[in-house]
């Protein structure tokens, strides 16, 4: 089930067990096993049990794949079971680390539509190599915490890349995702306002209508009388992100979604820490270049790299007194001082 993550228990990470990590199939297949041994005339184990079949009393109206049903169902029921969404009505968005689903928010929401971010099991992600995302980033847990450095188990795990390692920092990865959407929406950023979250799947926001989700900016071409505006709010946005110590990483048309003349920044998962992370400079100009490029198609003259320049000056580690500088500044992942 999932959990609000504004209301958790910070000591719930520290008592899980390894099997709470195990998906519905594993512990179907454990229940399969021992129902072969039930004696022919009696009950099975499984008739006996709760079902645990992922479309029991969730059966969405979108016809998901084959290969596709499962890991869904079984990502977004914690939502439908918290009284989160009804229904799933259609795929609004196809990823090569995840999908986006349209869905039907509960009465409870005050929503019509949320949107779920549903990440794809490992066997068909296509992850980036996020190793420069990382540096510099706490473990966090499904609760958006920082995972304690000092426990050793989980630090071999992630170490060993063992399945519950892995595990830990697949949750981490959506869960900075989460916490960024989480501060910059509390922020005023044109961002979806995540409600909620579970280890393989965000529920936020849905920008669009029930006809279609909004489109990204690449796939339209704003008039000259609209493009400097845009610019400008987009520019506004990365200001507002580095004031809150942050650079998305990853920006572009691709991930800026366009509807009825607003903007909304999405895909946050790589989004870096701009004091800790030693690559956010690079990543800033990437950025600011790869928007300017777009407007450039759009007539517009720009300079990304005086914009960069100026923004970095401003609010990046240059900004800081030289004491600030000589502090703290670079921390791992965990806690370790670089």
């Amino acid at each position: 089930m999932s959990q609000r993550l504004d209301n958790l228990d910070p000591e719930a990470f520290e008592e899980l067990e390894y099997d709470a990590w195990r998906s519905n199939r594993e512990r179907r297949q454990a229940r399969q096993r021992l129902d072969k041994q039930a004696p022919p005339d009696t009950q099975t184990v499984s008739e006996l049990a709760e079902p645990l079949d992922l479309e029991a009393g969730f059966e969405p109206t979108y016809h998901a794949a084959r290969h596709e049903k499962g890991w869904l169902l079984e990502s977004l029921r914690p939502f439908y079971e918290d009284s989160l969404i009804t229904d799933v009505l259609s795929l609004a968005q196809g990823g090569k680390e995840a999908n986006v689903y349209c869905c039907r928010a509960h009465l409870a929401t005050g929503r019509e539509l949320l949107a779920a971010k549903v990440y794809r099991p490992r066997k068909f992600r296509n992850l980036r190599n996020d190793k420069l995302y990382r540096e510099g980033r706490e473990i966090l847990t499904e609760g958006g915490r920082p995972v304690n450095a000092r426990d050793q188990r989980i630090m071999r795990a992630i170490g060993k890349k063992t399945d519950f390692g892995v595990q830990v920092e697949h949750t981490s990865w959506l869960m900075h995702e989460y916490v960024a959407l989480r501060d910059l929406s509390a922020a005023g950023a044109d961002v979806p306002v995540p409600l909620a979250a579970h280890d393989n799947a965000l529920l936020m926001e849905y920008v669009g209508d029930a006809a279609r989700a909004a489109p990204t900016l690449h796939s339209v071409r704003p008039g000259a009388d609209e493009a400097p505006a845009l610019l400008r709010r987009i520019l506004h946005n990365v200001e507002l992100m580095l004031t809150r110590q942050m650079v998305h990483g990853d920006l572009s048309a691709y991930n800026i979604l366009y509807w009825e003349g607003a903007i909304a920044l999405i895909d946050f998962p790589q989004a870096v820490n701009s004091i800790a992370n030693p690559y956010a400079r690079e990543l800033l100009y990437r950025d600011v270049t790869r928007i300017c490029e777009y407007f450039g198609r759009c007539g517009l003259t720009t300079d990304p790299n005086i914009i960069a320049a100026n923004l970095w000056r401003r609010h990046g580690i240059e900004a800081l007194s030289p004491e600030e500088q000589l502090g703290d500044l670079y921390v791992g992942p965990l806690g370790d001082q670089h």
